[in-house]
């Protein structure tokens, strides 16, 4: 059974299940707030339990608003850039060599030949997070498709102006480049939100307890 409480502005999520204890979740990318409670456990019980947890809801929901803005970038030494939700600061190295890029102590240095612009620069580095974020994203489809029962056919990544990911019929899934930027658990819900789509093409009721059943089972089995 679904459920939904208000508090303040922030409206949260409660699914009922067969469970012993409350679980409370602030989802990326937009900071969606839910809680799985036990099957008998009273509303107001559960308003108590958000409210007694506001400080932290909110926390978690402001770090995922600050890794939303990007101010536009120019790759210059001491730029900040973001890999997997982590900040680094950027570190240009002029060399007649091939370009290269790789993170160390919280630097991403990026090795690009003598005179080369901003666009080049960004391409390069453009380049390395689509390549990282396809390889990612390749390892939680293997992960999820023997938990979920479906098969991906190809995954693409890609520029997307207002999703982070969609799926076809085809077993296609598509991921905005920008999710390498975010904390990898913003990958695998987005992977495992698209996944579930071939087993429900909706957003319904439906879609919801599947993916409610799915990502807290996987929780709780790393927990264990």
């Amino acid at each position: 059974m679904h459920s939904q409480i208000k508090l303040g502005d922030i409206e949260v999520d409660v699914v009922f299940k067969d469970i012993k204890n409350v679980h409370l979740s602030v989802y990326p990318l937009n900071g969606h707030v839910r809680i799985s409670a036990p099957e008998r456990m009273n509303i107001d019980n559960i308003r108590v339990f958000a409210l007694d947890k506001m400080p932290w809801i909110r926390s978690q929901q402001k770090k995922l608003r600050e890794q939303a803005r990007e101010t536009p970038r120019a790759y210059v030494d001491g730029e900040s850039h973001y890999v997997w939700g982590q900040r680094y600061l950027l570190k240009i190295e002029e060399e007649n060599a091939s370009p290269r890029i790789a993170i160390q102590a919280g630097t991403l240095f990026l090795q690009v030949r003598p005179g080369s612009d901003s666009n080049k620069r960004h391409d390069l580095l453009e380049q390395w997070y689509r390549e990282h974020l396809k390889q990612e994203a390749s390892s939680l489809i293997d992960k999820w498709e023997p938990i979920l029962g479906v098969k991906v056919d190809r995954v693409f990544v890609q520029r997307m102006k207002t999703k982070w990911g969609s799926c076809s019929h085809k077993t296609h899934i598509r991921l905005n480049t920008e999710l390498v930027k975010k904390p990898r658990e913003c990958l695998e819900y987005i992977v495992v939100h698209e996944m579930v789509h071939l087993l429900e093409p909706t957003h319904k009721d439906r879609f919801i307890s599947l993916m409610n059943s799915f990502i807290h089972a996987e929780l709780a089995r790393q927990k264990r």
